[in-house]
């Protein structure tokens, strides 16, 4: 099986199980907490709430016309490896992907983290299950406890300082900031 099968392969079932499990959580807390599946939003409130998905959609667009669909699926299959082997580790050093800081990176760090869910909140404000809202929640919360810094460290060990310079000109975290930040590429000495 070559790489790019493995890593199609592989992230996806990671992100299948990933999903499933925050899904699985929701539809527990729900039901502990005894909220009902559906609130019965206003018809009106929730085709408003496509403008989520809508927004996600377009932004995994413009992400993948600066990085393709396919190099994030290999990034982050090597990023799984390494993690998880010696032989993972050993083969960081040979990876030759390049730092990328157009698109949606000027303005987030992990804009396909932010595009993920927006698309459960926009799921869920549209076909109104309360478990998709509890799903996004867990969603967000494991990408910013976990592995928006896993990547960080990751990428500061890929990248050294051009990864410091961009981390320094961008905001942290997922989501915009635009007050007060300069909306250009960051420029990499």
């Amino acid at each position: 099986m070559t790489i790019k099968i493995r890593a199609v392969v592989v992230v996806s079932l990671v992100v299948t199980l990933l999903i499933s499990a925050f899904s699985g959580l929701g539809y527990l807390v729900r039901r502990a907490l005894g909220i009902p599946t559906r609130l019965g939003m206003p018809l009106g409130f929730r085709l408003i709430g496509l403008l989520a998905p809508a927004s996600g959609f377009a932004l995994l667009v413009w992400l993948f016309r600066h990085r393709p669909p396919m190099d994030v699926l290999a990034s982050t299959y090597a990023t799984l490896t390494a993690t998880l082997s010696k032989a993972g580790q050993r083969e960081r050093a040979l990876r030759k992907e390049h730092l990328v800081i157009a698109g949606p990176h000027r303005f987030v760090r992990h804009p396909l983290y932010t595009a993920a869910v927006l698309l459960l909140m926009g799921w869920w404000l549209v076909l109104d299950y309360t478990f998709l809202a509890f799903c996004a929640g867990f969603m967000a919360v494991w990408f910013s406890l976990v592995v928006a810094p896993f990547e960080v460290r990751e990428l500061h060990a890929l990248f050294g300082v051009e990864y410091d310079r961009y981390a320094r000109a961008t905001p942290p975290g997922s989501f915009p900031r635009f007050g007060g930040v300069t909306m250009r590429e960051p420029t990499i000495d």
